[in-house]
């Protein structure tokens, strides 16, 4: 590691790339806003400027919102947050609008009807989104994240999310566990 990347380590793990990012006293001392095109940007105390930086989560199922990195748009790591706390209000709002776009997985709150129960098979769920239809081509395109979370990916890679099995209705319950 670098000494300046030694400089910019906090306690409990947290990372700055540089000292402009953060402050002796280990508060966070970057902006982030938006150039003309929306891209999010980062500006450090020194005034450089990190056009299009990205924001990941690196654990974006069990705690979307705990240690997230901030990339340049080469993707070297800038930043490493353990939580978004320690952040001004319209930095932490920023990127947790970045991980909403980035995450989006719409969460099946009713599962209308299967096809089938030989894949590919069509389904027709209710989401926190609206109705849609979507071909799940195998069943390990459905997987069990924890004990009453599952995970579904359709034909075209997009995700969906059960949160708690145990809150659908019977007949929903019942087509997702057919395939955990």
């Amino acid at each position: 590691m670098s000494e300046t990347s030694q400089s910019g380590l906090g306690v409990s793990g947290e990372f700055a790339r540089t000292q402009a990012l953060r402050s002796p006293e280990g508060r966070w001392t970057f902006k982030l806003d938006r150039d003309a095109w929306k891209h999010l940007r980062l500006t450090d105390a020194q005034g450089t400027v990190y056009s299009e930086v990205l924001v990941v989560p690196m654990y974006p199922v069990e705690a979307p919102k705990e240690w997230v990195s901030i990339l340049s748009k080469d993707s070297e790591e800038l930043v490493c947050l353990k939580n978004l706390d320690a952040l001004e209000l319209a930095d932490r709002q920023a990127i947790e609008q970045e991980l909403s776009l980035r995450e989006f997985v719409p969460q099946i709150l009713k599962v209308h009807w299967v096809s089938g129960t030989q894949e590919p098979c069509e389904w027709d769920v209710e989401t926190n989104h609206g109705r849609t239809r979507f071909v799940l081509n195998a069943e390990e395109d459905v997987r069990r994240v924890s004990a009453w979370t599952v995970h579904l990916t359709d034909a075209h890679g997009c995700r969906f999310r059960v949160d708690d099995i145990r809150k659908l209705d019977s007949r929903s319950r019942s087509y997702v566990e057919w395939y955990v």
